[in-house]
This record gives structure tokens, sequence and C-alpha cells, in this order.
């Protein structure tokens, strides 16, 4: 829960106020009748006026009729002021109303002692500037000079002619020299319904971080039933802190997630244990334990470890409420320690993975790293550059080959023209590889090396020129790009494969040396790729308003390096890149890329999504992902208005290949002036044949609190563009560790 605190300071500041213009003006002369009076108080020149003044010397003060005390920019107003200069009692009554930036203070009488500091205001109201918060109280008691309470009080950021929802509470207690307020007997008001209540809470009066209950969590998975979270937020120290979350599930039983943060001057970590005892369904106890680090070591030394692990495979597939938490399959686990000289870099590395079998999908455990020796140089050599990758990595498998691989690869490039507008970059190196093989080398491949000359030129054009349409100006650009590679051929059918995989094939990967991702091969080549790009642009900004790319990659021998389970296809033409993109309009975005392959004459892959997004909370997304033989996808995504208050939000994701929806999202949210409710429902795919459904139905009180189970994690990561369309301070970024 956030507690919105400026109503309980602009009472405080504008009572304090009240009394000190009042004894500013301690009288020397005694007149009637007087309508004006000019004094100075800190230097700050005040006036009051009131119908009539009536001042006697060494004894009081007194203005009646239309009082207006101004000092900068406050200004006081009531109807009757007295001021008793031998007991420093300030009343005023009447209409009593106090103006400050902060916002509005007014009720009908304030009485307060100035020696000590004791005094009470009848039915104070408030209002906040620049924000929809108001509220009132029965009375307000000023006990010490730090020390105030208040009886009946209530807030609300809801219209003063609706109230929606009030918080209300019985006393309130604030402690200025602890800056921590205390509230007994809270409960919120929703439609004239109490719908939450606490017998006490407290929290703090400044922007320091309290422990304390957050809102609860309601919702519902096909998984694990009907749930309920209530969150715990202790506040250990200025920089630890931790979140207990009871999570009780209808079908499951209680879980308890656990968050521990941490932050220090060279360190920076976060640590995670969530456990549920004896799961009803799975019949056993469900864990897991993640930890992050980071750590400055100094004198150029770094170093992280990062730590997953889960009881079982189907953990996440069980227990998490949205697609990306499903999707997990290997869970890193690697401690790094990294020292950077400058132009160089070295990394040391341990790293393995859990990994999650889908029993009707399984895979390959990937190969551990232990160690992982990286060295990364780079150093400017007259007019050229060098450029040193160094690395040695012991890969360990339980069942397959193992083996150490070292990789020596020193480059050099040269720009022969470098202007704003021209390039030729020649670049020469030596990838130089070593393989020891170890434990579990059935096949008895004997310890090889492979050392192979790279050397490649990239040159390209930009030309630009003006040009006006419907009275805009642009500029457009014509990027013609010419880019040759040459590296002979060498068998490496022998070699194991331990991190290597085929490179995309897109505008990014026909630019580079090798057609394979990883150090296990280096593709023969000689080879030129031939692209031409134009872009429009808005003069005036420089917004990018269209793209327009073709590319295609020329071999003038026929490569013979590939991965054992690829399917050779010897050609001298690579497939055709044709992409599209760019904001075509203030509200329409298209990007697409589309694979023609002219040897076969089919096109093998396209990727294509347009969105329409006029203004804040109406957007309207259409994809379409299709790759031959693979995946046929069509998407569409949206949140739009309906009618008055309501906003319908939705995703479809289906498998045109597989004939079934991959996710489906359907909901609605009600807007209200100061509340928004959400019911959102989300059917997704965990593992093959296993679906899970989720149902979020969440009310939110602007600036107060969250109640129900979140949908906005699931719909900005369904509905790319969503935006809320109410603005509270749960938008704002929270106090953090310090």
């Amino acid at each position: 829960m956030r507690f919105n605190l400026h109503f309980i300071l602009l009472i405080l500041f504008a009572s304090q106020s009240l009394a000190a213009h009042a004894a500013s003006v301690a009288p020397v002369t005694e007149s009637k009748g007087a309508q004006t009076l000019t004094t100075e108080l800190n230097g700050e020149t005040v006036v009051i006026d009131a119908d009539q003044l009536t001042i006697k010397q060494n004894e009081s003060m007194e203005a009646l009729g239309k009082v207006e005390v101004r000092q900068g920019k406050q200004k006081i107003n009531a109807d009757y002021l007295l001021y008793q200069q031998e007991s420093r009692d300030v009343l005023a009554t009447g209409s009593v109303r106090i103006e400050q930036p902060g916002g509005v203070m007014m009720g009908p009488r304030l009485q307060m002692n100035l020696d000590s500091n004791i005094g009470e205001m009848e039915t104070p109201a408030y209002i906040i500037s620049g924000t929809p918060a108001h509220g009132n109280a029965d009375m307000m008691f000023r006990t010490s000079p730090t020390d105030f309470y208040f009886d009946h009080s209530s807030f609300t950021t809801c219209p003063a002619e609706s109230n929606d929802w009030l918080l209300k509470m019985v006393r309130l207690d604030l402690d200025r020299k602890a800056e921590i307020g205390t509230a007994h007997h809270a409960y919120i008001e929703f439609m004239g319904v109490p719908i939450l209540y606490t017998p006490w809470m407290d929290f703090p009066l400044n922007d320091s971080r309290k422990s304390g209950f957050m809102g609860p969590i309601i919702g519902s998975t096909s998984k694990g039933g009907s749930e309920l979270t209530v969150p715990l937020y202790l506040n250990i120290a200025p920089n630890y802190d931790a979140t207990l979350a009871p999570r009780i599930m209808s079908s499951r039983g209680a879980m308890l997630n656990n968050e521990f943060r941490y932050l220090g001057a060279s360190y920076r970590g976060e640590a995670n244990y969530d456990v549920l005892p004896d799961d009803k369904i799975a019949n056993q106890t469900r864990t897991h334990v993640a930890l992050k680090h980071a750590q400055n070591l100094g004198h150029g030394f770094s170093a992280g470890v990062q730590l997953n692990r889960v009881s079982d495979d189907a953990y996440f597939r069980d227990l998490a409420g949205s697609v990306s938490g499903t999707a997990q399959v290997n869970l890193l686990n690697e401690g790094v320690l990294t020292y950077s000289g400058g132009w160089w870099t070295a990394t040391a590395r341990a790293q393995q993975f859990q990994t999650l079998q889908d029993p009707a999908a399984p895979i390959v455990e990937p190969y551990r790293r232990l160690p992982q020796l990286n060295l990364t140089a780079q150093k400017i050599v007259g007019s050229g550059t060098f450029t040193e990758f160094v690395e040695y990595v012991d890969f360990r498998h339980p069942i397959l080959v193992n083996a150490q691989r070292t990789v020596v690869y020193p480059t050099f490039s040269y720009p022969l023209v470098r202007d704003m507008a021209y390039f030729v970059t020649p670049k020469i190196g030596v990838h130089n590889t070593r393989y020891s093989f170890g434990d579990n080398n059935t096949g008895s491949v004997v310890d090889v090396s492979r050392s192979l000359p790279i050397f490649s030129v990239d040159s390209g054009v930009i030309l630009e020129r003006d040009f006006q349409a419907r009275s805009i100006d642009y500029v457009q650009t014509l990027e013609p790009r010419l880019y040759y590679v040459n590296i002979p051929y060498q068998d490496q059918s022998n070699l194991p494969v331990f991190d290597s995989a085929q490179a995309p094939f897109n505008f990014a990967q026909i630019f580079t040396e090798n057609r394979f991702i990883g150090n296990d091969r280096v593709g023969d080549a000689n080879m030129a790729t031939v692209a031409l790009t134009s872009r429009f642009f808005e003069a005036e900004g420089g917004g990018e308003r269209l793209r327009l790319g073709l590319g295609e990659r020329f071999s003038f021998i026929n490569p013979q390096v590939y991965l054992p389970s690829a399917t050779t296809s010897v050609t001298n033409r690579s497939d055709i890149l044709l992409t599209v993109g760019g904001r075509l309009t203030r509200s329409f975005d298209l990007d697409s890329l589309y694979q023609y392959n002219p040897n076969e004459s089919r096109g093998e892959v396209f990727n294509g999504v347009a969105r329409y997004h006029p203004e804040k909370g109406k957007v309207f997304n259409l994809g379409y992902r299709y790759t031959r033989d693979v995946l046929q996808i069509a998407d569409a995504s949206s949140q739009w208005p309906l009618f008055k208050h309501w906003n319908a939000v939705g995703r479809w994701s289906y498998s045109i290949k597989d004939n079934l929806a991959v996710e489906r999202l359907g909901g609605l949210e009600y807007n209200q002036d100061c509340w928004t409710l959400r019911v959102v429902v989300q059917l997704f795919t965990t593992a093959t044949n296993e679906k899970s459904r989720g149902m979020f139905i969440q009310l939110e009180l602007n600036d107060l609190v969250r109640i129900g189970a979140d949908p906005l994690t699931a719909l900005k990561m369904s509905i790319p563009g969503y935006t809320k369309t109410n603005e509270s301070s749960f938008d704002k970024p929270a106090p953090g560790l310090r």
C-alpha cells in the first residue's frame, strides 16, 4: 500500500504558518479601523488586510471581517483572528482558509499556543494542488512540537462529487521527530462497502522505505486453483530489504516466496528462495533457489555470481503464472571474474546449466564450461586497429565427448578510405584452433589443430538528397554497400560441435566473416555481399519515416563446410533479403523481412509486424511469421476503447502449421477518475500437449493500493505498445536501496 502523505504535511505546515503570521504582528501602537497592516517576518513582507484591525500595545491584535494574511506565495483567510501577546495564544475562526503552493486547507476554527505548541483545529479539510487528492478529519490535535493526531480522518483521489473510494482512519498519529505515522483501525471503503481493513499500520512521513504489508494478490490458474498472496515488505537497513510473500493455492497448498536484496559501496545482489512443502498434486516438496551477485573488487577486477536451481523439471510449468516464466528451459549457473586493463580485458568463467526436460520433447543438455578463459584486446597501431581474441574452454558433458579447445585469433584492419560519405576497410587475420580430447571419446578422435587465414574488405557509400512532399521537407539516403570475404577450405568434419550453430540469415549476418556462430566451424568462403539501402528522414527532427533494403550474397566457390546435422545445399547464390519498415505515418509503424530463394523460386522466411497506435490507450498489432517447413504463426493483439470508461485488451496467436492456439488473452478494463478494474484471462502453451490458464482480477485505487492478481506484466508482454490509461503513484519509481 502506498499512502499519500501530502495532505498530512500540508495540515501540519499550514497550522504552524497561521500561528507564525499572527505572532509576527506584535503591536507597538493602538489603533482602530485600520484596514491594512504591514510588517516583516524572516526577511519577507507580511501584509494583513481586514475590515477592522484593533491593536493594543503589549496586549493583543484583533482582525475582524474578511481577514487576509499574505506572505510570499502563502495566503490565509479567516473571518476573525485574535493574537494574545501575554499568553501567546492564537485564535482564528470563521471559514479559515490557508493557501500555499502545496494546496489548500480549510476549517472553521484554529487555536494554538505558540509557547507550548499545543493546539487544535476543528474539521480540517484539504485539497492538494496539481492532484485530485483531498480529504478531511473531525479534529486535529497538536500535543507537542512534533506530535499530532487526528480523529476520524479520510483520504481519496476521487472527485469531490463522487468519492467512489475512501481510506478512513479512526485515529491517525504523526511523529515528526521520528518521521513516522500510525493509523489505527484503517479501512478502505469502495462504493460505500468496506473491502480492506487493518487494525493498525504505520508508514514514513518522507520518501524513506518502511516495513509493512503490500496489497494482496488474488487470482486463479488452472495449475494451482484459486490463489491468495499477501506480500510483507521488510526494510531491514538502508541497504538491505526483503519481501516475504506467502502464496496459498487451493489445489496445491501454501507456498512461501522469499526475496532478499542488498547493496554496498562495491557490491549489489538479490537472493530468492521459494518453497512449496508437500505439493498436493505432485506429492513432493517444490523449491526454487536463485542468487545474483555483482562485486567490484577494485584495481580493475570485478566478479559476478548467478545461481538458479529448481527441485524438478515441471516447477515453472506448474507454478509460474506467465508465458515468460514457463518458457525457462536451461537455468544458468555461473561464476565470473573479470579484469579490465584499459585496452584489454580478461575473463575467467565457470558455467553450467540445469536443463528442465519436457518428457514429450526431450533436449540435449548443454556442455559445461569448467572453466572458460577469455582475453580480448584492441589497440590503435598507426592508422590501423589491432585486435586479439584468445579463448580456452574445458568442455564437459556426462555422455558426450569432452575436450579442451583453445582459440587464438589476431586481426588487423586498416581503413584505405575513411570519409563521412565513403569507406573502404580491409581486414586480415588468422583463426587458430586446437582441440585436446578427453572422456567419452568413443570414436578415438585424435587431438587436432586448425589454422585458417581470413581476409575481408568492407566498403560503402552514403549519398543524400533533399526533397519535399506534401509541404514536408525530407532527406533521402542511398547507401550501396559491398563486402568481400575470403577463407580457404579446410576439412572440419572430424571436429566436434560444442557451442556452435548456423548463424541466422539476416542483414547483420551477411556482412560478417563466418556463416556460423561459435568457434567449432569456420566456413570456407570466397564471396561478396551486395546490398542497397535507402532511408527517408524528416528534415526537422530526423525521424526515420521509411527504410528499404535489398541484399544478396554471391559465392565464387561451392561451400563445403557444414554442421553435422545440416542438410547441405551447394549453391553460388544466397537467398535474397528484402526489408521494408519505418514509421510510415504518425500512427502507423511497419517492420518486415522477406527471404526469397532464387534457386528454388520460392519464399523461405517472412516476418512482418504492423502497428497502428494513434494515441495512448489505442493500439492494434498484426503480425505474421513464416519459416518454410518449420513454423507459420499469425498474431494479432490490441488495446482499444469500446465505449465510455471501457477498454478491451486481447491477443490471439495461432500456429497455422500445427492447427492450434499458442496464446490467447482477452479482458476488459474499466477506468474511472480514481480507480481502475481489470479482468483478464490468459491461455498459453507451457509444454508439448500442456496448457495453462490464468485469470487476473485487479482493482487499482489510484495512489493508494492495488488489490488482486496483477495482469500488467502479462498485458505489456502480450500486447506490444500497451499503455496504462490511468496514472498513479505506482507508475513512479519507488524509493530503492540507498
